[in-house]
């Protein structure tokens, strides 16, 4: 009797939304973490400040790293990630928030922390 292979990948799909009330902090919090970055080229440094100075998403996305999601994790070792941030009209009582929509395989199991 054989054993079918499994994959050991799992995609892990999060979507969040979150509300920003303080803009400022948000772009002094990603600045700084474009300053302590000692292996991001010049060039590179100017093009990400400006970006999070000029879009609150972008300052969002700067600060948002899906290995911290998974860094902790025993048995886990992040393989591939992926990540976009956009400023949304948000509406918490619109059907079209309603986030178990995507769940149409049944396979998959929301966590609420």
């Amino acid at each position: 009797m054989s054993t079918p292979e499994t994959s050991r990948f799992v995609r892990l799909r999060v979507e969040l939304v979150v509300e920003v009330d303080d803009e400022d902090a948000l772009t002094k919090a990603a600045l700084a973490r474009i300053a302590e970055d000692p292996e991001l080229p010049g060039d590179e440094r100017v093009h990400a400040e400006s970006a999070v100075t000029e879009d609150t998403a972008e300052a969002l996305a700067y600060l948002v790293d899906p290995f911290d999601l998974v860094s902790e994790v025993a048995g886990v070792e992040l393989a591939q990630a992926s990540w976009s941030t956009e400023l949304i009209d948000y509406d918490p009582d619109s059907p079209d928030w309603d986030l178990d929509e995507d769940d149409e395989a049944g396979d998959e199991e929301e966590l609420v922390g």
